[in-house]
């Protein structure tokens, strides 16, 4: 497995409203076999002018499907670039995709509720369960005018006590719940809520296009995946893999999308 060596990332760990930044490789120890292996590619904001939309596309598609034994895959958020017309344009590229996929509304993605869930057949808040034993959780963060929300915490509350029987629970939430980054918003009552689930292992953001490393509140990590597409951000567009292994640990890791080189990895 192509390894480049890893980036130095800021990383907050937090307990209530105190942080403490400090600097950190991360660790990682890739189980010899996987129960679950999944892929969560944020920002690919199809359509925005004067970027290769297109090509940004066309090279995750073909990065994501050289992937072996992937279960499925997370779109975490701005999948178009604000144009209505864009979306059922977009679902044509990911359907391409050799595993499922899932999408999650992020703010540039600026159609209803109710055309949502048309073109993508879920709402936009969404959750399921896989193989017996693991729960996704898909909550939106913003609306049609593209505003950045607290995600609804009595559909969170709900199926986090649905599946808190489950070995292992991941979120997905285009906008980070916390103000710690520039573009975050602070959500209090969402950071307490997840933080009393033993079984969250992992929360995944999008969003912050300059942001791909891990940060801790209450014990949680909370990850980014940098971006895909879009005009800016981080030097090396890519996405996060997720395994979880035999015995239960978590292991993940962003990957390069050009190369497929590893960038930096967390064993949590």
């Amino acid at each position: 497995m192509n390894r480049r060596p890893f980036l130095k990332k800021l990383t907050l760990v937090t307990s209530g409203v105190t942080a403490l930044p400090f600097m950190t490789f991360g660790k990682m120890h890739f189980p010899k076999s996987s129960k679950l292996k999944f892929i969560i590619a944020s920002d690919g904001h199809y359509g925005q002018p004067k970027t290769d939309f297109e090509g940004f596309h066309k090279q995750l598609i073909e990065a994501v499907n050289s992937e072996k034994e992937v279960d499925f895959v997370v779109f975490n958020g701005d999948l178009i670039h604000d144009e209505p017309a864009l979306m059922p344009k977009v679902k044509a590229v990911y359907d391409k995709l050799n595993v499922p996929y899932f999408p999650v509304k992020g703010n540039h993605d600026r159609i209803s509720e109710k055309d949502w869930e048309v073109i993508w057949g879920i709402p936009a808040d969404f959750a399921f369960t896989t193989k017996e034993n693991f729960g996704i959780i898909l909550a939106n963060s913003s609306n049609q005018a593209g505003e950045y929300l607290c995600v609804d915490t009595e559909f969170l509350k709900s199926k986090l006590e649905e599946f808190k029987s489950l070995s292992h629970v991941f979120i997905f939430i285009h906008i980070s719940q916390n103000d710690w980054t520039r573009h975050g918003v602070s959500c209090e009552e969402v950071l307490e809520l997840i933080g009393a689930y033993p079984n969250v292992k992992a929360i995944f953001h999008g969003h912050d296009h300059d942001v791909d490393g891990i940060m801790l509140n209450r014990k949680k990590p909370y990850l980014w995946s940098g971006h895909f597409g879009g005009s800016w951000g981080s030097p090396f567009p890519g996405y996060r893999v997720c395994e979880v292994g035999e015995d239960g640990k978590v292991v993940t890791y962003l990957k390069a999308m050009a190369d497929g080189m590893i960038l930096s990895g967390h064993t949590l």
